[in-house]
């Protein structure tokens, strides 16, 4: 089918090409629905709903790339310690550029401490590709079919993620994050994560089956990003589907430099941030850099309220909150 061209959602990278790619068959799903016909009114309409929704919306989906090898200057830039994470993503784009192939990048595995960008630099690439993002976090999972759903004979069963975002979103390629998977209980009756072992292998991922709609998906083309505090809790066979890359703690530089990044994107964000300084101090910087990047953030946002408050358009390093002001440099690459 002819290619067609989509507003991207990050304008800072070039114009994604979308095609559009089928994510299940529509016999199948009229095989499904003509199996409830006869079933009570009242049973099953959830799963009746359900493929009626499918049947209305199509299975149709766009299927993006970016149109060229984009220029990810402003990404190194922006995350220092996901080099070798980057250039595997651009290595990936340069094989689908000028082809008619689809965009395929191996399952990846983040490793490193909370808050240093892992869930940032997913969001990054969803937008350097065109797609949404959907984060599933293991570390607050209450049920184990989140990823692939419940069967329908359960009361509240509902499809799971990988289903809701080929069914539901724009794309057949769209990235998803699991979030802490080292997190990932499992007990006698259900793996959480044993949906991933054919989710994460190409092949067997483009006929996945949800547990709640029993309709063969396209999840092939699904860009899995997962993150993790500790290698030793993932199974080994989930491991080996995956790229590893183990994210270093920020240098001291590479921190004052995202602590003035992040200083100048807040000020730049927000009508009140004329009334700041262009830039913040040296020691100001100096504190920040002792804080991971989600933490940097939540203390720039509470020192520009205390400036305020003192009719500065300085920040000071007293306005930083006491827990951020006290922290020495730990966990720093020497």
């Amino acid at each position: 089918m002819e290619s067609i061209q989509v507003v991207p959602q990050a304008p800072t990278f070039t114009l994604p090409v979308a095609k559009v790619r089928s994510v299940y068959q529509i016999a199948d799903v009229e095989r499904k629905l003509g199996k409830l016909q006869n079933s009570e009114p009242r049973e099953h309409d959830n799963l009746r709903a359900t493929y009626e929704r499918m049947l209305e919306r199509g299975p149709e989906r766009f299927q993006m790339k970016p149109s060229g090898i984009p220029e990810m200057a402003p990404l190194y830039d922006a995350l220092p310690n996901f080099t070798d994470v980057l250039d595997d993503v651009r290595r990936h784009v340069a094989l689908s550029h000028d082809s008619t192939d689809g965009l395929e990048v191996t399952p990846m595995l983040l490793l490193g401490q909370p808050g240093i960008g892992k869930t940032h630099f997913a969001r990054q690439v969803a937008d350097l590709i065109g797609t949404g993002m959907n984060l599933v976090s293991m570390g607050s999972l209450t049920a184990g079919w989140l990823l692939s759903g419940s069967a329908s004979q359960w009361k509240g069963a509902k499809p799971g993620k990988v289903f809701e975002s080929l069914v539901d979103g724009r794309y057949a390629n769209p990235v998803i994050v699991i979030d802490e998977i080292d997190k990932a209980a499992s007990d006698a009756q259900y793996d959480p994560l044993g949906s991933l072992y054919s989710l994460l292998e190409h092949d067997t991922a483009s006929s996945f089956v949800d547990e709640f709609a029993e309709v063969p998906i396209d999840a092939s083309q699904v860009l899995w990003i997962t993150t993790a505090n500790d290698a030793r809790g993932i199974p080994n066979p989930i491991l080996n589907r995956m790229n590893v890359f183990e994210i270093q703690p920020l240098t001291p530089g590479q921190a004052r430099h995202i602590a003035r990044r992040l200083y100048q994107s807040i000020r730049a964000g927000h009508n009140w941030g004329t009334r700041f300084d262009d830039a913040p101090s040296s020691d100001v910087l100096d504190k920040l850099a002792t804080l991971v990047p989600r933490e940097m953030r939540r203390a720039l946002m509470a020192a520009f309220g205390n400036a305020r408050l003192a009719s500065r358009g300085m920040l000071k390093v007293d306005d930083l909150p006491r827990s951020a002001a006290s922290k020495g440099r730990i966990g720093f690459m020497q």
